[in-house]
């Protein structure tokens, strides 16, 4: 027995030294570089690409089998312009595991990798001959993965789209690990920088973890992941990226898991600071069942006001298709000094689900939402194309609160166009209803909305409210397919308190009374001075007791004695009116210009009829009424002979400074024509009778 131990030893020994030695021999004898030719006329025959090896190649075989290239590069295909070219590689395979059939690569580095991808306008790449398929077959070698180790270094790769323009540049990659092999946890880092132009990009990442993979069995773990980036993406600066965590994957078993997971993502946009925050104590999904513990996600935006919102969810579960939850919170807080109280809190609790398969969102919230008591359900159908449907009630809303209406004159600056492309890709259908609303000083209530849109078009109706002691119905229509949107407003609105109405919605008080107006008309532009100048359609008008403010008529009429032959004009004057019992008149728009010939208003002492232009593009007017008296002023400190007099009343100006103006002198003149025909009537009835009396 000891014999046979003692010869199989020596010619073990034997068979070592043997082998050492025949390495050693080779080591020294053999030189790669001198079939460097061949190799450069193989790869330029094959692959009709140009290879350069500038360095020396060198080779070990004891007891590591490796290789050292020093300079290399490879040509674009037919072509001397370089596609890849490297400083350094080195790689190393362990000799004695290769005799068990193990492969354990020692070390494998790369340092100086520069290398650029083009995709060419006809969908060609310039890797598309290195790509061909082989039609060797698949080797079935059994030889384990093992590697000690990875370095690369200096790293630069490049992709261009030749079609698109778009460029992509990953720099400065480092790349080093410990031991990679089945079942081993191995130390990563990671750093590399980013940059593109479409979408515009400049990132720079730094990160670690400790990775664990079993090819065999296809698992795979990351543990303690520490990941951070820094620097710009589209209009995004001072970006910075955080993540930490644990997560897995077990592809045979088609599940994965992540534990304690924390992601935060901060930067700036335009004035705004934004901080976004996602911490998932713990998510997996085994096969069809997916499920996840205290999610919460937290998001907070810095500008004119600090706004924070926090998304809650206690529990999550279903598939990886489809999952939801019957409890979620949703919090909401705002500071800032144009908030009441400088300060609004807010939280809604309600449920979700989400249906990756049917490609449907939907979401049910009820609660507190800017001083408001709000119930809403939202859902959403087709990811690519999203169609959206709401229902949503909400008991008040005083938007006044938040954007308070200025009462300070603006200073004049060039009007800004408003952009309602938007609409153009919104396919929405839903109702909403309000309590009570205020905005801009305008107050309804009962108010209640059906809202379609799709294709750029935008329809409100049927559309109603209560508002200023009376009611609103009608619809409203937006057409934003074309470059310049359309809108069509049709709205009826009964027994209205129109003092309280204008005097809210545009600090118009020029107008009192009671009753109906109607309005039809449409018009296009992507400003408001162009919507009001482009404006065509009809409006109708009919009040009851009311005053139209500014001037006393009657009272100017008393003095008509004293004024003959004079034309009178004044400013508007707020102490001064002009009662009366009914108002009516209808109105023909015509770019921006309300045309009126019908204009009926009648009081106790006067009847007036009027005919004239409302410039509401420009908001001035240029309007004649006459004023008849009726019935005498005696006893009201006028004259007795007064009755039947007609004045001229003509209005105009700018809305904000109107002036009226009131022809005595065409009035008396007028009333003294009408006196002598009255006469010249009566003699030639006496004339006719005399005439008669002598024939008879």
């Amino acid at each position: 027995m000891n014999k046979i131990v003692k010869y199989t030893l020596t010619g073990l020994g034997g068979t070592v030294l043997l082998a050492a030695g025949a390495a050693t021999y080779l080591a020294a004898t053999f030189d790669p570089n001198a079939y460097k030719a061949e190799i450069i006329k193989a790869v330029q025959d094959s692959k009709q690409r140009t290879l350069k090896l500038d360095g020396d190649i060198k080779l070990t075989f004891f007891p590591k089998l490796g290789a050292s290239l020093g300079k290399v590069s490879l040509s674009e295909f037919q072509s001397p312009q370089t596609f890849a070219a490297v400083e350094d590689v080195h790689a190393a395979l362990a000799f004695w595991p290769l005799l068990h059939g193990e492969a354990v690569v020692d070390a494998v580095s790369v340092s100086g990798l520069k290398a650029t991808l083009i995709k060419r306008k006809d969908g060609s790449s310039n890797i598309d001959d290195l790509l061909g398929k082989s039609d060797a077959p698949a080797s079935e070698s059994k030889l384990k993965f093992d590697i000690a180790g990875v370095s690369i270094a200096k790293t630069e790769l490049s992709y261009r789209d030749e079609a698109s323009g778009a460029e992509y540049t990953v720099r400065d990659l480092e790349l080093s690990t410990g031991r990679i092999a089945n079942g081993v946890q191995s130390p990563v880092k990671l750093a590399l920088h980013v940059q593109a132009n479409q979408p515009k990009l400049d990132v720079k990442l730094q990160g670690k973890a400790d990775l664990t993979l079993d090819m065999d069995k296809k698992l795979y773990r990351l543990v303690g992941l520490d990941l951070n980036a820094s620097g710009s993406a589209l209009d995004i600066t001072e970006l910075s990226l955080k993540a930490s965590g644990d997560a897995g994957a077990d592809l045979s078993a088609h599940a994965f898991d992540t534990g304690k997971l924390k992601v935060s993502l901060s930067g700036k946009q335009g004035g705004n600071q934004f901080e976004v925050e996602l911490d998932a104590p713990k998510v997996a999904a085994t096969g069809d069942q997916f499920t996840g513990e205290q999610l919460k996600l937290s998001a907070k935006l810095k500008g004119t006001n600090t706004v924070a919102a926090t998304l809650t969810l206690p529990s999550i579960a279903g598939t990886a298709q489809a999952f939801g939850s019957k409890a979620l919170t949703l919090a909401f807080d705002a500071t800032g000094d144009a908030l009441p109280g400088k300060h609004v809190s807010s939280e809604m609790r309600g449920s979700f689900a989400f249906d990756a398969d049917k490609q449907s969102f939907e979401v049910a919230l009820a609660g507190g939402l800017l001083q408001s008591q709000v119930k809403a359900k939202v859902a959403l159908n087709d990811f690519a194309a999203p169609h959206i449907r709401f229902d949503v009630d909400v008991d008040q809303f005083d938007a006044d609160l938040y954007f308070p209406p200025s009462d300070k004159p603006k200073a004049a600056t060039p009007e800004q166009p408003f952009d309602l492309t938007v609409l153009r890709k919104l396919d929405l259908d839903g109702k909403l209803h309000i309590g009570a609303l205020t905005v801009a000083k305008v107050k309804s209530r009962d108010i209640n909305l059906t809202i379609k849109a799709h294709q750029g078009l935008l329809n409100v109706a049927p559309f109603s409210a209560k508002l200023y002691e009376g009611s609103i119905s009608g619809s409203l229509a937006v057409n934003a397919a074309p470059a310049t949107p359309g809108f069509a407003v049709n709205q009826n609105l009964t027994g209205i308190n129109v003092a309280a109405l204008t005097k809210d919605a545009a600090a118009f008080d020029t107008l009192e009374g009671h009753g109906n107006v109607g309005i039809n008309v449409t018009t296009q532009g992507n400003t408001v001075s162009a919507l009001k100048k482009s404006l065509n359609g009809s409006a109708t008008l009919n009040l009851t007791d009311g005053a139209i403010k500014g001037i006393n008529i009657a009272q100017k009429l008393r003095s008509a004695g004293s004024l003959v032959g004079q034309t009178q004009t004044q400013a508007a004057n707020s102490a001064e009116k002009t009662d009366f019992s009914e108002l009516k008149g209808s109105f023909r728009i015509a770019g921006g210009v309300a045309h009126n010939d019908d204009l009926s208003m009648k009081s106790p002492l006067l009847r007036l009829a009027g005919n004239g232009d409302i410039d509401l593009g420009n908001d001035s007017m240029n309007y004649l009424a006459k004023a008849t008296l009726v019935k005498t002023l005696q006893g009201q400190g006028g004259q007795d002979n007064l009755s039947g007099l007609t004045v001229p009343v003509r209005v105009q100006g700018p809305f904000a400074s109107l002036k009226y103006s009131l022809d005595f002198g065409a009035a008396l003149s007028d009333s003294t024509r009408q006196r002598v025909e009255v006469k010249k009537q009566e003699l030639k009835t006496r004339l006719q009778d005399q005439l008669k009396g002598l024939f008879r």
